[in-house]
């Protein structure tokens, strides 16, 4: 399938899921719906630079927090109030270069010296989102928003508006990682993952691509993170760069399956869901020791992932 079917798909499959949760009238499952789209956006954004590059980040809380903070900074300017959807696109921009400059200076490490490398980034950035005073610091910082957005006479509730949004940045997410996938830029990646000393000694430009798959990836955690200021109507560096970030997004695509478009998005709503169902019923205390579970089961028996123990099943099924 080619990439504008496959994005004229998804939309109208958001569609569908936007007025089908409109119709039940139930306020809840926005917000839950909200999480769990965020989930599949930083899942899918881990996966462009671990899943297909190789390249285990443990800094994706950083960039989900700096995408939180750009917004947060701009509503404490409060010259131009901007729309989140300007937040969104400003948030990716600013995470990109971020992502860029951190590739470059961390890129030459590899295996576990680049995960602590980026695990160093995240601490180093939350430290000084800590100390500034602007965007609030330790403090945190309250976002105020409208209850209902108008539309030309039309009303739509701001959890909507937001839940609505998040349907479109995860449409975009899963239309670049599939079309990366597919491309010559996918096959590039794939060599990096398999033999990275193979591939330079191909002339395969390695260093090049895994700028292209860190800015790719620290900007669409960034726009993930945007409109998340919003959403929780107050900011502090704790929920910012909550473990919960970090290790969901990990989790979720070695769940799901890496080495393709769909695995983060079946690990993120396995995850999501259960997390969000764990939240209401029990405490959200126990979601990342369901997290670690659930990753300890899969990584024995089906180290591939879902997507990728399906993939093995049906190829002995087709052997004679």
């Amino acid at each position: 399938m080619k990439t504008l079917p496959f994005v004229a798909i998804c939309v109208i499959v958001a569609l569908l899921a936007f007025f089908g949760l409109r119709a039940v009238q139930n306020g809840y499952l926005f917000v839950a719906g909200y999480v769990v789209l965020q989930f599949v956006v930083l899942a899918t954004a881990w996966n462009i630079l671990g899943g297909y590059c190789g390249y285990v980040n443990f800094g994706s809380a950083a960039f989900f927090a700096l995408g939180a903070y750009t917004s947060v900074f701009f509503y404490k300017l409060n010259l131009v109030p901007l729309p989140v959807p300007a937040l969104i696109l400003v948030g990716g921009v600013v995470c990109g270069i971020v992502g860029l400059g951190m590739g470059y200076l961390t890129l030459r490490l590899r295996g576990a010296f680049f995960a602590i490398a980026t695990l160093a980034m995240a601490v180093v950035l939350q430290t000084l989102v800590v100390n500034w005073d602007f965007v609030g610091g330790s403090r945190g910082a309250y976002i105020l928003h409208p209850e209902n957005l108008e539309f030309g006479g039309f009303s739509l509730p701001y959890n909507q508006y937001l839940f609505l949004l998040m349907l479109a940045l995860a449409v975009l997410a899963l239309s670049i990682a599939r079309a990366i996938e597919r491309s010559q830029l996918g096959f590039g990646f794939a060599t990096i993952r398999d033999d990275e000393l193979a591939a330079e000694a191909s002339g395969v430009p390695t260093l090049r691509l895994k700028l292209i798959a860190t800015t790719l990836s620290g900007a669409l955690m960034g726009m993930a993170g945007a409109p998340f200021p919003y959403y929780i109507g107050y900011l502090q560096p704790a929920s910012a760069f909550g473990l919960e970030y970090g290790v969901n997004s990990i989790a979720m695509p070695m769940i799901g399956g890496t080495t393709n478009w769909i695995g983060p998005l079946v690990g993120a709503l396995l995850l999501g869901t259960v997390q969000e169902y764990a939240r209401v019923t029990i405490s959200s205390s126990i979601n990342l020791l369901i997290v670690g579970l659930l990753l300890v089961v899969f990584v024995i028996i089906a180290p591939k992932g879902l997507v990728g123990l399906v993939q093995d099943h049906l190829r002995a099924r087709r052997k004679p």
